[in-house]
């Protein structure tokens, strides 16, 4: 929708609002899903990017899998289209519940990050007569070059299991009656943009396999994780990411043997620039040196730059030319870290303006919470107001 659009559709609505653009949302997916069509790549989608239900009928009714890291989402991807057989459930912390019910759904995959958690359920799988599907999580010791919250391959990271300790499971593998071991999984970060990280990986993993090889083991699976970043500030240029790239440096890389499939497991890259959080200013203030502006979202709607000091764009969608000034965009609620952007140049702005945050499909509405006795946002999807209009004439 255009900008004109959404300032329309925000006249007699409350604010905050999350915006869905379900036709972009529509156009990753496909190019997604056909770049990695191109060498056969099996994609399960990182529902914790975004768990919203039509986002997630979305994905499954393109037949994307899921890639889970909690037993609700688990019960989520059943409720919303995802087949058992297309689930991989991953994270350092599964519970005994949350372990039992996956089996009991029948789901693709375990990603197991410790040998005791292999040992658990392998016992709890054969208390219930079930096999369990298995990916061996390992930690390659890979420095992602992102943010040092969102890092996850290097040696101290929590997850996976250190190099040194694969040889402690290929010791003990036949002990697993009820364990299948499907192969290999790595997950290094995210917001990965440099292409070299990749490829790193893929030479990592080239090495380990070797070693496998030399041992006599053939796995059918490698799961790489997902990581591939978004263009936060071009978004004229960057609304989908190149895909094109990211899978071709696998397919360049990554020596896979015959009959091997490679999974993915994006999330940020399909979902982020679909959604736009939607304000509207309350005040403008000045401070000694700062130009203000306080709008009616919060960090309780977008946690992402007070917890990583992550940058969304800003636009005020109600003034779109005008004598520009400095602002910091900040929320409502009483915590001095509850501030959008600094040095953000808008049109002058002034109470009731929309301004819009780009790029937050991803980690946004699902990292919401109530703080400060705040209300959520509303969800509204672009399809939805454009059937509405449709109806109306």
């Amino acid at each position: 929708m255009e900008n004109r659009e959404l300032v329309q559709m925000m006249e007699n609505r409350e604010t905050p609002v999350y915006f869905y653009d379900m036709a972009l949302l529509a156009d990753t997916l496909d190019k997604a899903i056909a770049s990695a069509g191109q060498y056969g790549y099996r994609l399960h989608y990182a529902m914790k990017a975004n768990h919203n239900g039509k986002i997630l009928q979305t994905m499954s009714s393109r037949g994307v899998g899921a890639d889970c890291v909690s037993g609700n989402e688990v019960k989520a991807a059943l409720e919303n289209g995802f087949l058992p057989g297309d689930i991989v459930f991953a994270g350092v912390g599964k519970t005994d519940r949350e372990i039992k019910f996956a089996l009991e759904t029948g789901i693709f995959a375990f990603n197991c990050e410790s040998l005791q958690e292999v040992e658990i359920i392998n016992q709890m799988a054969e208390e219930m007569g079930v096999r369990a599907g298995i990916f061996l999580r390992l930690n390659p010791d890979i420095d992602a070059y992102t943010h040092d919250k969102i890092t996850t391959g290097r040696a101290e990271n929590k997850f996976g299991l250190p190099m040194g300790q694969m040889q402690s499971f290929l010791h003990r593998r036949k002990d697993f009656n009820n364990i299948e071991w499907l192969g290999l999984h790595f997950h290094i970060g995210s917001q990965i943009t440099d292409m070299v990280v990749f490829e790193n990986l893929c030479q990592r993993i080239n090495k380990i396999q070797d070693l496998l090889e030399d041992s006599g083991i053939l796995l059918p699976h490698l799961n790489v994780g997902g990581g591939l970043g978004i263009d936060y500030e071009n978004l004229e240029t960057g609304r989908i990411t190149d895909f094109e790239s990211y899978f071709e440096t696998f397919h360049r890389n990554l020596k896979l043997r015959a009959g091997q499939q490679l999974h993915f497991e994006p999330g940020r890259s399909l979902v982020a620039q679909s959604g736009i959080l939607l304000s509207r200013v309350l005040f403008t203030k000045a401070g000694l040196e700062k130009q203000f502006v306080i709008i009616d979202a919060s960090m309780t709607d977008l946690l992402r730059p007070a917890l990583y000091g992550a940058v969304h764009k800003i636009e005020n969608l109600s003034r779109q030319e005008g004598n520009s000034t400095v602002y910091e965009v900040a929320g409502p609620v009483c915590e001095s870290s509850d501030v959008f952007a600094k040095n953000v140049v808008l049109p002058q702005t002034g109470r009731g303006d929309i301004l819009a945050i780009y790029s937050t499909g991803a980690y946004g509405q699902v990292m919401s919470s109530t703080y400060n006795m705040r209300n959520p946002a509303e969800t509204v999807y672009s399809d939805e107001i454009k059937v509405a209009v449709k109806k109306a004439g």
